[in-house]
């Protein structure tokens, strides 16, 4: 199987299982992913966030997803639990489709590695 047919296969794998765990089956978008994996990362599963945490959640998430490609690095946890990472590489100029593919690979290892898809 080709490598791209093989991550819309996981790509589709993984939004259909967060879709129907999280948003009783509506579909959930790219945005709505990275923020689930930045509250998984805090692991402050149940608490209520401001839209400022929401988007340091996001931040986590995208420096969490990119750590095996070399970008980030984890350094350390916060006083309030929160992970903050250091750049090792500046990302690419990329287009937006360019992006969008870097993230969906990106969250597909993530999720294999964490045995929620095969």
């Amino acid at each position: 199987m080709a490598r791209d047919e093989q991550l819309k296969q996981r790509w589709e794998a993984v939004v259909t299982t967060l879709s129907n765990k999280f948003a009783d089956g509506d579909k959930l978008d790219l945005d709505a992913i990275i923020y689930l994996v930045g509250v998984q990362e805090l692991g402050q599963l149940h608490k209520k966030f401001k839209k400022d945490e929401k988007l340091n959640l996001m931040h986590i998430a995208i420096c969490r997803l990119l750590e095996p490609f070399g970008y980030y690095e984890f350094e350390y946890f916060d006083d309030a639990g929160w992970p903050h990472y250091k750049i090792l590489e500046q990302l690419p100029s990329l287009k937006a489709g360019e992006q969008s593919i870097l993230m969906k690979d990106a969250i597909v290892n993530y999720f294999l590695e964490k045995k929620v898809i095969d």
